[in-house]
C-alpha cells in the first residue's frame, strides 16, 4: 500500500498536501481500494467556506457512496475537473492525478491534528 510520508492523513481516509496556505485533498490508496472502482466524484461546495470534518462532497463507487470530509477549516477554491470525465483517476493515481479539491485553510493549528503516515498505517492495521 502506498502512503507517501510527506503527506498528512485523516481518520476519514483523506490525504492532505500542504503548500503555503493551500491544501490539496484526496482519498488514500487504502480508501480507494476499499471502495473499489470509482464511477463518480461530486463536489458542489466550491467557493464555500466549511469547517473541519464537514462533508464537502461524495465519491461513488460501483458498490457504495461515501461522504468526503474536509480535513481543515477553509474555503474550497478548486475542484479537479478531470475527475468529471475520468473518475477512475482516483483509483489509478490517488495521490497524483486523482486529487479532489484544493482548500485555502484558515486555521494552520489544525494541521497538527492530522496523522502522519505511521499513525495512519496504525489506524488501518497496515
Amino acid at each position: 500500500m502506498n502512503l507517501p510520508p510527506e503527506l498528512k492523513y485523516t481518520k476519514d481516509h483523506e490525504w492532505v498536501k500542504i503548500d503555503g496556505d493551500v491544501a490539496t485533498v484526496g482519498i488514500t490508496d487504502f480508501a480507494q481500494g476499499e471502495l473499489g472502482d470509482i464511477v463518480y466524484v461530486e463536489v458542489e461546495t466550491i467557493d464555500e467556506t466549511l469547517d473541519k470534518e464537514e462533508v464537502f462532497g461524495t465519491v461513488e463507487a460501483v458498490k457504495t457512496v461515501s461522504d468526503l470530509f474536509l480535513p481543515l477549516t477553509g474555503e474550497l477554491i478548486e475542484f479537479n475537473e478531470a475527475l468529471e470525465d475520468e473518475p477512475e483517476k482516483v483509483n489509478s493515481d490517488p495521490y497524483g492525478e486523482g486529487w479532489m479539491v484544493k482548500i485555502r485553510f484558515s486555521n494552520p493549528a489544525e494541521i497538527e491534528e492530522l496523522m502522519s503516515d505511521a499513525e495512519y498505517k496504525e489506524l488501518i492495521g497496515a
